[in-house]
């Protein structure tokens, strides 16, 4: 059942299967935030100067309830991109570093890490982890594999964007600081989407967005940073906060806290997103999360029969986003271009098509990842498993 019906403007001719990518907001989040903004507008110096911190504490507090983080340790930034290149741009890497990552990073980290190596001749170092994968050591023992002396950090993902698994992070943190390599993980797709405790999990950084699977506008994500890391860590922009006299807060705090003038009514909007989820259904955010976890297993079930493939991971690893892949059946550039204008245009199906570069001894990978939110139902898989039936069959344009 849709149990989102009404609460999201998304163009009703378009069945959207793909929250994961660019997420989407629901109307009561985008009413918080534009009475956010009006009232900002109304009085500028008196609610950006004056009533802005405690309104932004509590912001913090809902955040880190979400996540099982302290609050004062949330730095509040404008997505898991910005939160990932402030971590790497604190840290003073030197000549023959290694920073480690694996195959199935995220483009936009890996192309900073590379950019973050070039400067000081350090290197970046892909760990090969497989896909399919049968269980949790498929995915350790690769990235211990690839620790050496010379290892500075590890960017490791929680969620893996293009293949959609659930990495056993809090078991890599361990492994990893156990040899002392200091874990940043990529948590896009993480908040809301599982049930987090970022203090159980002992990263030094983690990474996070919020306009994905907690619903908040664009331009809402955050960093935590554990306590004994936050005096390297400082924001991209510095701004007052370096010589704010302040003693109440850290200075990691007074610096993040205020970054220059922007528009804060994207993260005022927060606790009205978690509201939101958490009212969706009537046992709160777990039944959410278990109901689209339910339903991406049908849409992989429907996948892997269609396409003639198996899954590419146990239920456990996946949560609402599920990702098998199509170049046995697709096997050229055309063929997937076809696919991919098929499902859009004659169909009316937001899914993507997607290229992975796994390195695993041969091309790139090509996959499609449907990722499911409460506005989706099971006529919504359904409606793909028709579309890629024509697919297969010639049936495309």
């Amino acid at each position: 059942m849709n149990v989102g019906h009404g609460l999201w403007q998304l163009d009703p001719s378009v069945i959207y299967l793909n929250h994961g990518s660019l997420g989407a907001c629901p109307i009561p989040v985008l009413d918080a935030q534009r009475a956010w903004r009006d009232s900002m507008e109304r009085r500028p110096v008196e609610f950006l100067l004056r009533e802005l911190a405690p309104k932004m504490e509590h912001v913090r507090q809902v955040l880190g309830a979400l996540v099982g983080a302290d609050p004062d340790d949330l730095a509040l930034v404008t997505n898991a991109t910005t939160a990932v290149n402030t971590v790497l741009r604190s840290i003073d890497f030197q000549p023959g570093d290694e920073l480690l990552t694996t195959n199935h990073e995220y483009n936009a980290c890996l192309n900073s890490l590379a950019v973050v190596a070039e400067r000081p001749g350090a290197r970046v170092v892909k760990a090969d982890v497989p896909f399919p994968v049968a269980d949790s050591g498929d995915i350790l023992a690769p990235i211990l594999s690839a620790v050496t002396p010379r290892t500075r950090l590890a960017l490791i993902s929680h969620v893996t964007s293009a293949t959609g698994i659930i990495f056993p992070i809090r078991e890599i943190v361990a492994a990893l600081e156990a040899r002392g390599v200091d874990v940043l993980v990529d948590g896009a797709h993480a908040p809301a989407l599982l049930d987090l405790n970022l203090e159980s999990i002992g990263a030094a950084y983690y990474a996070a967005t919020g306009h994905k699977w907690i619903c908040s506008p664009k331009g809402t994500g955050f960093l935590h940073v554990r306590r004994d890391k936050q005096a390297g860590i400082r924001p991209l922009v510095i701004s007052h906060g370096t010589n704010d006299p302040r003693t109440d807060i850290s200075l990691f705090r007074r610096e993040f806290d205020w970054q220059g003038s922007n528009d804060p009514s994207g993260f005022l909007a927060i606790p009205a997103a978690v509201a939101t989820l958490e009212g969706l259904v009537g046992e709160g955010l777990p039944a959410l999360r278990q109901r689209n976890h339910d339903l991406a297993l049908s849409a992989q079930e429907m996948l892997c029969d269609v396409l003639d493939t198996r899954a590419p991971v146990p239920p456990s690893m996946i949560s609402a986003m599920t990702a098998v892949t199509i170049d046995h059946l697709f096997t050229d550039d055309e063929s997937r271009t076809r696919l991919d204008r098929s499902l859009r245009e004659a169909f009316g199906i937001e899914v993507p098509i997607m290229r992975c570069g796994l390195d695993l001894g041969g091309p790139p990978r090509w996959l499609i990842r449907v990722s499911c939110q409460a506005y989706n139902d099971q006529a919504d898989v359904d409606a793909l498993r028709v579309a890629l039936k024509a697919a297969r069959s010639g049936g495309q344009k």
